[in-house]
């Protein structure tokens, strides 16, 4: 019986460990660990990866998306209680980054085909909230966009605020804006995580913002460095958000090999979408003309705790992203204002396979052949 970890980090590093440990070397000796080079050439690769003007290499995701929407207070595009929508099923980063704005998240069920933001109800809430900005998810690496939520954006006059957490490197089929386009650089700003399990990983946390808009980059990077436009020069009541030169650096050996990443989770979604064959496990939709970076490969089963369990015991590790939406956290007792079937549905059935390198096709087909033995 095979043993394969649902992740370890250790072993997905191991193929560049000596170009990492070159980088790290690089920053020690040049006796610059803060607004270095490696922190600007990121932001330069970043912003070119992303088709973007600008990049802000940040703290981490939370940071980068609490940056953009405080960054658009600043500038007197969003005002304290103004609504944003959000879909119900992300993460609580993306409704925490809203929420400690003083602004109001609006949560929208979830496309249960896509799992990602319902388009045609996010339109309903928008208009019934008088929203002023909405937050696509790409969620688990597939993007959230098309040409509808472009044109409710430019209908409503919404800000367009990519949480990117999960999917960069993404590109989005019909992004309404001249043809295909890279997430990241969709909307008026995005957010991205650079936390060490993503496909592009930093060896600890680290973020960025990403825009063409040149007024947010410079509030954003002013508002990342205590509020300063310039040493001592505070213009604003800011935060400390800056990315370690350190992880810029580790962020830059990794980015040299995100293709090939992508390359090869999509010949492993490939076997898994082709071989598991079970009528209680749902695999997830690929979509034709959409480059999906499959930062978790999430399948539906009715029967969660006991398919898990069945994994387990055939040494296959599994995880939940993620088993309790926001609006059932403690802390955040108010949040649903109306029932969120399809969320809660998501919630009670989605399992993450292993992906992360060093799995494998061959990995692939001998987990898909232990799912298509579980007991119906």
């Amino acid at each position: 019986m095979k043993n394969i970890p649902f992740l370890n980090l250790k072993l997905a590093n191991e193929p560049i460990e000596e170009e990492l440990k070159q980088a790290a070397c690089e920053v020690i000796s040049s006796g610059r660990y803060l607004h270095g080079e490696h922190t600007q050439l990121l932001e330069q690769e970043i912003a070119t990866l992303c088709q973007t003007s600008h990049c802000v290499a940040v703290s981490n995701g939370l940071d980068a998306l609490r940056l953009i929407l405080r960054a658009y207070i600043e500038m007197g595009r969003l005002c304290h209680g103004d609504a944003v929508i959000v879909p119900a099923n992300t993460f609580v980063a993306s409704i925490l980054a809203i929420s400690d704005n003083g602004l109001k998240p609006i949560i929208c069920e979830p496309d249960l085909h896509t799992m990602n933001l319902d388009i045609s109800a996010a339109a309903q809430l928008v208009k019934a909230h008088h929203a002023r900005a909405i937050m696509p998810v790409h969620l688990y690496g597939t993007p959230c966009w098309d040409t509808a939520l472009n044109e409710i954006a430019q209908e409503h006059d919404l800000l367009v605020i990519e949480d990117n957490a999960q999917a960069i490197g993404a590109q989005a089929a019909t992004a309404g804006l001249n043809g295909t386009r890279t997430t990241g650089g969709l909307g008026n700003a995005a957010g991205i995580s650079f936390y060490p399990t993503k496909n592009l990983g930093a060896l600890g946390d680290a973020g960025a913002v990403t825009t063409s808009d040149s007024q947010l980059a410079a509030t954003v990077r002013a508002l990342a460095n205590y509020g300063s436009d310039r040493r001592y020069h505070n213009i604003m009541q800011g935060l400390n958000c800056r990315i370690d030169e350190l992880q810029a650096a580790m962020l830059r050996v990794k980015l040299r090999h995100l293709n090939e990443e992508i390359t090869r989770r999509n010949a492993i979604v490939k076997v898994y979408n082709t071989a598991i064959n079970h009528r209680q496990v749902t695999t997830p939709a690929i979509f034709a003309g959409t480059t999906q970076v499959w930062h978790q490969y999430v399948v539906r089963v009715s029967r969660r705790q006991e398919f898990i369990g069945y994994m387990k015991e055939n040494g296959i590790g599994t995880d939940i992203h993620y088993a309790t939406p926001a609006h059932l956290q403690p802390c955040y007792p108010t949040l649903a204002t109306h029932p969120m079937p399809v969320t809660e549905l998501l919630a009670n059935e989605v399992v993450s396979l292993p992906i992360a390198h060093p799995i494998t096709t061959d990995d692939a087909s001998y987990i898909a052949g232990i799912i298509n033995s579980f007991p119906a």
